[in-house]
């Protein structure tokens, strides 16, 4: 695996470092930052992204939120904090792990009245939040290998790697995992208009990883499926339905399509905390949508005419007919999908 660590509580310091993902591939650079305003900002513009890497940050914004706060009076922390963890929701309103981890916190400020005692349980519940992502994810990747035979090629869409969460990743995992397990895995990495995040992230990380993988843009996909170049497509979800509706970046419908099309399985890996069982359908599931200049250029260098009017969600639905399993920590998922069960747990979970 790789030798960094996406995002990482610095105890000693009482900071969070992580990866300033917009410098990548050209430069690996961090930031290290005790601000919640900062970390507000780093979700927003995607220096830290992918739904379960967001939920990480989202907590720990919370727990630099508090240690920023004056401790003389405990109804003014708790709603100064309450304050704050409403900012950091607002960031992204597609990823679901966001609002779960946020609500955990919460549920921390809730059970104490003292304030000492409260920033340490909301630092061990962070901290908490960020190992129990990183062993969902070795389980997702272990589940998932087992869907993966030696000498198949992958094809993929966005980043759901080590750098989209606080482990090895999702989608990816199953990829690596195989890869210990001693099967040989080719990866085809969609290049992911309009931010290019399967280009700039998704091969950079595999290549250092050892994986073998050949970038193509978004709109090759049909012809390296046609080809028979593609035995299965893995992704990952930003919000899952209770009916299995997928949630995830934009374009993932159109890989999903041409998949069922080519009769190419496409499975969803992401852990439970991406399930949102409040909502039936990918209908409800809100969608961001992005600045214009996004779309009308790349970094300085504009590639559209001025005034150009734009559509730009960062997230599509994908129906839960096109999926052929959803992999979680749990296991795999099959049709029918019905994941109205996790409700009770989530509203319980610690």
């Amino acid at each position: 695996m790789l030798n960094f660590k996406t995002i990482e509580w610095l105890a000693s310091d009482r900071k969070v470092r992580l990866i300033e993902q917009t410098k990548l591939p050209g430069s690996l650079e961090y930031i290290v930052t005790d601000d919640y305003r900062v970390m507000c900002d780093a979700i927003k513009r995607l220096a830290v992204r992918g739904a379960p890497a967001i939920g990480v940050a989202g907590a720990y914004g919370v727990v630099i939120g508090a240690l920023s706060l004056p401790r003389d009076d405990f109804s003014h922390f708790a709603r100064e904090l309450r304050r704050i963890m409403n900012e950091l929701r607002s960031t992204r309103p597609t990823a679901v792990n966001l609002f779960w981890a946020i609500d955990r916190m919460e549920r921390v400020l809730a059970a104490n009245h003292e304030i000492a005692p409260t920033i340490q349980k909301l630092i061990a519940e962070a901290v908490s939040i960020h190992q129990e992502d990183e062993a969902m994810c070795r389980r997702i990747g272990e589940h998932g290998a087992e869907l993966l035979h030696d000498g198949m090629t992958i094809l993929t869409h966005c980043n759901a790697g080590s750098l989209a969460t606080g482990g090895m990743g999702t989608a990816l995992a199953p990829i690596y995992v195989a890869q210990e397990q001693g099967k040989k895995i080719k990866v085809f990495a969609d290049e992911t208009r309009p931010l290019l995040q399967g280009a700039r992230l998704t091969s950079w990380e595999l290549k250092q990883n050892g994986v073998d993988v050949t970038l193509i843009c978004d709109n090759m996909a049909a012809v390296v499926m046609k080809k028979g170049w593609v035995n299965a497509v893995i992704v990952g979800s930003d919000r899952i339905a209770a009916n299995g509706d997928v949630a995830n970046k934009i374009g993932t419908y159109t890989v999903a399509l041409l998949a069922k099309h080519h009769d190419v399985p496409f499975y969803v890996a992401a852990p439970t905390s991406t399930v949102d069982p409040k909502i039936t359908s990918g209908d409800q599931i809100p969608i961001e949508e992005r600045p214009d200049y996004e779309v009308t250029g790349f970094g300085a260098t504009r590639t559209a005419p001025e005034g150009i009017k734009t559509f730009n969600p960062a997230f599509d639905v994908t129906p839960h007919e096109l999926v052929a399993a959803i992999i979680t920590e749990l296991g795999v998922h099959r049709p029918p999908y019905d994941f109205s069960f996790l409700t009770e747990s989530k509203q319980h979970q610690k």
